[in-house]
């Protein structure tokens, strides 16, 4: 993922018992300099496409798709929102089956909850929509018969409800490929930094060194 390169760096005082000196620093990534997209730029839907990821992608594929770089992976997923791959991105099919299957065991196929299947009247109109979690017992007036009642309820496994969830994962908004190096360029921009006490220059800073100034 080259979101690193984007990076400045900092000189660490150096942690290495065989440093010569309490003033010697290692040159490392500032890893607590992050960016992430602006509030009030995640409901301007003129600069995103909304994108379903499909069996299989991953974020450099998504990357190479759209903007002709895998390198760029970290785009889809800071505008995405995404932080955590492992738990926010979706998975494949045999990826989630045998996720679901190590998480449930034998009660993979076990029902989770009920919910209600739709109901209408024989005009058509809807009396009962889908997908209310109710109890199994639940139960309506037969809209077309009266004297009868209905048990509008259907039973979701376990598997069934992770397979929901991960959908829901597949649904993500994705920086339009114009807008792309506008956003590399603030993106830089904000990672340079100021002048400041431990200012070495726009890509470097140097921590307070806690040692004393001859060597431990």
């Amino acid at each position: 993922m080259s979101y690193f390169r984007e990076l400045p760096d900092l000189f660490y005082q150096s942690p290495f018992k065989d440093r010569t000196s309490s003033t010697e620093y290692v040159r490392v990534k500032n890893l607590f300099r992050r960016v992430k997209l602006r509030d009030d730029l995640q409901n301007v839907f003129t600069l995103f496409n909304k994108y379903q990821v499909r069996q299989g992608e991953r974020p450099e594929t998504v990357a190479n798709k759209l903007y002709g770089d895998v390198s760029y992976d970290w785009v889809v997923l800071l505008t995405a929102g995404i932080i955590n791959v492992r738990d926010q991105w979706p998975l494949s099919d045999f990826e989630l089956y045998r996720y679901a299957e190590n998480k449930y065991g034998s009660d993979l196929n076990a029902i989770r909850f009920y919910e209600t299947t739709e109901v209408k009247d024989s005009s058509g109109r809807l009396i009962l929509p889908k997908g209310k979690v109710v109890d199994s017992n639940f139960s309506i007036p037969d809209p077309n018969t009266p004297t009868a009642n209905l048990n509008p309820v259907g039973g979701v496994t376990n598997y069934e409800y992770e397979v929901r969830l991960n959908d829901e994962k597949r649904q993500i908004f994705v920086l339009k490929p114009e807008y792309l190096q506008q956003y590399l360029n603030d993106m830089r921009k904000i990672m340079k930094y100021e002048k400041s006490s431990q200012y070495v220059n726009k890509r470097i800073a140097a921590t307070e060194n806690t040692r004393n100034t001859s060597p431990e």
